[in-house]
């Protein structure tokens, strides 16, 4: 019987592509795809955010609020019932960090931010503003970072303040009360603790986010012109709010 050779075996072989053939078309293929995965993996590793090392210098450019929690003593000796409170404050801050391992930092935190002392009640909370004086607290912390490698990077420290009164000027009001005064503040050293984040949004720039509590005490003195000298104790112990974004160098 003869085959017809549209559906002959002679004919399907001709038409059947010879296996060497397929195979070179696989591992074209296969050629192809390694070289897109590599290039996406190459372009991910260019845009992707560097972490922070050993070694690594960061430094953040933060707003801050500075919010007082603020407990007075009595004014001694002549109105030992009144006490006084202090205003919060907004500012921008600087800070530099040292990654001493990939998990430990040191921060350095420098800002100055102005605050208002107030009288709450009785003659002083009738005066109203008592006096102003600028605060400097410079920070060390010690920082541990739980997760360096992270896209998201918490910390948390500790460390010390020591913080500096300065250009303390008497209200218009508390002078017309009692005449010309000078004010002074004492300069205060205590503890302080941390919490924040880090998260990239560059190859080297990442969005920060942190707050701090400074234990700052002082002793207000003012030398006034009718009723003498007066002092009173003041912990201002302030919670520090910052919102800021840094650079890795």
């Amino acid at each position: 019987m003869d085959i017809n050779p549209i559906f002959g075996i002679d004919q399907c072989r001709r038409e059947s592509p010879p296996l060497e053939t397929m195979h070179r078309n696989q591992m074209g293929q296969w050629i192809m795809y390694r070289k897109l995965i590599t290039g996406l993996i190459a372009g991910m590793a260019l845009t992707a955010p560097a972490y922070a090392d050993k070694g690594d210098i960061l430094i953040r450019l933060r707003g801050i609020m500075v919010a007082p929690n603020t407990r007075s003593g009595g004014i001694l000796p002549t109105l030992p019932a009144e006490q006084v409170k202090v205003s919060k404050s907004f500012m921008p801050e600087v800070d530099f960090s040292y990654m001493l391992t990939n998990h430990v930092g040191a921060e350095l935190i420098v800002a100055t931010t102005k605050h208002h002392a107030d009288g709450k009640t009785g003659t002083t909370g009738a005066i109203g503003r008592l006096a102003s004086t600028w605060v400097l607290p410079p920070t060390l912390t010690l920082q541990y970072h739980f997760a360096p490698q992270g896209s998201i990077r918490p910390y948390v420290g500790a460390g010390i303040n020591y913080s500096i009164f300065y250009s303390e000027k008497a209200s218009t009001a508390l002078v017309t009360a009692v005449g010309p005064t000078k004010v002074g503040m004492s300069d205060s050293v205590g503890y302080a603790l941390q919490a924040g984040v880090d998260i990239p949004i560059g190859k080297r720039t990442f969005f920060n986010l942190d707050i701090k509590y400074l234990d700052i005490d002082t002793t207000a003195r003012l030398a006034t012109t009718a009723i003498g000298t007066q002092s009173v104790k003041i912990h201002l112990d302030p919670v520090v709010v910052g919102v800021g974004f840094g650079m890795r160098f």
